[in-house]
């Protein structure tokens, strides 16, 4: 910090349904679980706006000298389709996956499982999205979550049928805490059309361990072949590499019931601990006004945005942080536009800044005060609960001085603008992807790179020399040839874009 004193990170918490401080159980050292993807298909925009959630938290922990041991899990089994429900039913999303017309392609789900986490892993990177402490597999944790499912058992929270092993709601007295469904009979509606074994105990009981010796992930174990239920993968997971008690996690608010609050129930059933000391959980996202789905045609996926439509990642990553977590998101084309101008406007100040902290130059109006000040305001704004729109209007409101400044910018100045949009990017990630340009999209057309180069140096003196008719004329040119351009700090870089 500056000019300032360090302020409180305070978050709303589910469980309280409060706005309350984020206490770490080690001082410096915040313990933090994210749910992460099902990696049957490419995950979407959406699941993408909870996951910069946690990006933001680890961000804003570090600009507060914190460090992150953050754990954002990948599912790769037992994660069912209809999962609305305590118990759930219906197809794991993996074998779903493998019949779907996309999943044709793939020999068999672990092929298919490998592939989508890939691109999960490129979609992260494109977004400029911090690298967790690990991303463990459901699939490589299957004695761990074994372990947990036996102990249950030993301790009469959990039971065997002939389908599987269940935990016991009526174990655990708090059930429900986290979602509020307390109520007995709401609970029993909610699952009597799908529970799918007579020999449950309470309807709402939901499974450790589902026994199938033909699902296409199977393991042994001492209730026979089968494969664990979702709900037991985050606990064991969680505990693996976090321990007992996490200071923090993270999903999306259709996490909360059935998946978080049975995460709570056979967590803190089993250990006797507090299983979260805080919850945190990002709201639903909207395209154009109405929900995200296939059949409207607005279903929409990172790279659909990016290589498609040709817009930069970075713009797509400041148009779904734009909003508060806490509240929907409606999500547009303006909106992604309008994103796409102010990246546009924070490189153009770093190019300006950069060169005027070596030119030499003095002048009698130095920026440093004001632009540290903008950035403490924006670091304050992160800490109240992740107030994003108030953050990335400091944001630009830095960059609008360092351009008004234009040629007049002094070296002082200069370097105060260098280091304010250098934190920015620390905290909001919206100027300089720190993980580097993507490779170009595999099948693209090939193209004569000696030409394409002269062109964007071409472009480049153009406006070094402030002609930016002559500098948008290339670009569309390039745009025409199917190039996508992007300017950073350390020059300007392109690739082919993915054909229709």
């Amino acid at each position: 910090m500056t000019s300032m004193s360090i302020p409180t990170f305070r978050l709303y918490d589910t469980m309280t349904k409060r706005v309350r401080e984020l206490r770490t159980q080690e001082p410096g050292i915040l313990k933090f679980y994210t749910c992460g993807p099902t990696v049957y298909s490419y995950a979407h925009i959406g699941n993408f706006r909870s996951f910069l959630t946690s990006d933001l938290v680890v961000r804003t922990a570090a600009a507060l000298g914190w460090k992150a041991t953050w754990v954002c899990n990948i599912t790769d089994v037992g994660h069912l389709t209809q999962d609305d429900v305590t118990d759930a039913g219906g197809e794991d999303r993996m074998a779903k996956g493998l019949t779907s017309k996309e999943g044709e392609q793939f020999v068999n789900v672990w092929e298919l499982a490998d592939y989508y986490i890939a691109a999960f892993k490129e979609d992260w990177r494109r977004l400029n999205l911090v690298e967790p402490y690990v991303r463990p597999r459901a699939t490589q944790h299957i004695r761990e979550q074994l372990l947990m499912a036996m102990e249950l058992v030993r301790m009469g929270k959990a039971y065997e049928t002939p389908s599987g092993v269940y935990f016991s709601v009526e174990s655990f007295p708090e059930y429900g805490k986290l979602s509020g469904n307390r109520d007995q009979d709401t609970l029993k509606r909610g699952v009597r059309e799908v529970v799918s074994d007579e020999n449950k105990h309470h309807p709402a009981d939901f499974a450790l361990w589902k026994k199938d010796d033909r699902h296409l992930m199977q393991w042994f174990s001492p209730y026979g072949w089968g494969f664990p239920g979702w709900h037991i993968e985050c606990s064991a997971m969680s505990r693996a590499y976090l321990g007992d008690t996490l200071d923090l996690h993270a999903g999306g608010e259709d996490n909360i019931f059935p998946h978080h609050e049975c995460e709570v129930a056979q967590s803190e059933a089993l250990t006797g601990k507090p299983f979260s000391n805080h919850w945190i959980h990002t709201r639903h996202l909207q395209v154009e006004g109405q929900k995200m789905s296939k059949s409207l045609g607005n279903f929409l996926t990172v790279r659909e945005v990016t290589e498609e439509r040709g817009f930069d990642p970075m713009a797509l990553r400041l148009a779904l942080i734009g909003g508060v977590y806490s509240k929907p998101l409606n999500f547009t084309q303006q909106s992604l536009r309008d994103a796409a101008g102010n990246i546009e406007r924070f490189r153009e100040a770093l190019a300006r800044a950069e060169s005027a902290a070596v030119s030499g130059r003095t002048a009698e109006e130095d920026l440093t005060q004001t632009l540290e000040d903008l950035y403490d305001q924006a670091l304050e704004a992160m800490c109240n609960d992740l107030n994003t729109p108030v953050a990335v209007a400091k944001a630009i409101e830095g960059a609008k001085l360092i351009l008004r400044e234009g040629d007049a910018l002094s070296e002082v100045s200069g370097l105060a603008g260098v280091r304010f949009l250098m934190k920015i990017n620390d905290l909001l990630g919206i100027i300089a992807n720190q993980h580097g340009q993507d490779a170009s999209v595999a099948g693209a057309p090939s193209v004569d790179e000696a030409a394409i180069q002269a062109m964007i140096d071409e472009r480049a003196a153009a406006k070094a020399a402030k002609d930016y008719a002559r500098a948008d004329a290339i670009r569309l040119q390039l745009d025409e040839l199917h190039i996508e351009v992007q300017d950073t700090p350390n020059g300007t870089i392109w690739k082919v874009k993915s054909p229709e």
